[in-house]
């Protein structure tokens, strides 16, 4: 395959920068970079004008580096807030990707980078604070403050009612030896202390009776009158 040389007036990724003389095949010079103005052949004529391409590359590439430099200043102080669903259980439904960095960027702050610009040591998998990499230029990386949270809301704390936490206080306090005293119920008198239980074998006192008291003589009854005897008939 017959091979031509050109010099590139832009950027072509796995070819070279502007201003470079490169090798590429007849027919993609011809039927490519030609007709879309990526590439002039390499004749004497063109090569004077290589020298007007190396300065304008020269000056583009000194003001990107500047304009990298200061974005990485600018970027260095953002906290740029990445929100994903997550389970019950508080973990997260798949990663944090670098597009959705770097459309976070564009929504909050309208930074508009690449994403191949935002390098993950690792995936992201948790919430909270991460911090990630950001090649902005081959010579300028800063570093990015990215804070993950949950969109989906907590589930509602339950307070146990305050008798369960006593309950649940006294059992604790039971296993480890220690019972406490129950305060008397409200409005209930408070029991007499018992009298010691006698000794074994020991009888304890009997309790003398108290004599009965006499009782008072019944007054005698009075005798009956007699009775008048009756009058005898007369006889006739």
């Amino acid at each position: 395959m017959a091979k031509t040389e050109v010099i590139l007036t832009h950027n072509i990724v796995g070819l070279g920068g502007e201003s470079d003389q490169v090798k590429v095949a007849a027919g993609y010079a011809r039927n490519f970079l030609f007709p879309q103005g990526l590439a002039i052949p390499l004749t004497a004529a063109n090569k004077r004008r290589l020298e007007v391409l190396k300065q304008r590359r020269a000056e583009r590439e000194a003001h990107e580096l500047n304009t990298m430099t200061e974005l990485a200043k600018s970027l260095s102080k953002l906290v740029c807030v990445v929100t994903v669903k997550t389970g019950e259980d508080g973990k997260m439904h798949g990663t944090v990707t670098p597009g959705m960095i770097a459309d976070q960027l564009k929504t909050q702050f309208e930074v508009t980078l690449d994403k191949r610009k935002v390098h993950l040591e690792q995936p992201i998998r948790a919430l909270g604070e991460h911090e990630v990499q950001l090649r902005l230029h081959p010579e300028v990386t800063t570093a990015l403050k990215l804070r993950v949270e949950s969109t989906t809301p907590p589930p509602p704390v339950t307070t146990p009612p305050p008798e369960a936490g006593k309950e649940r206080e006294e059992r604790r306090t039971e296993k480890r030896g220690r019972r406490p005293e129950a305060a008397p119920a409200p409005g209930k008198p408070e029991t007499a202390e018992r009298k010691p239980r006698p000794l074994r074998g020991e009888r304890p006192p009997r309790f003398e009776k108290a004599p009965r008291p006499q009782r008072e003589p019944r007054p005698e009854r009075a005798p009956k009158p007699e009775a008048a005897p009756k009058a005898e008939k007369k006889s006739e």
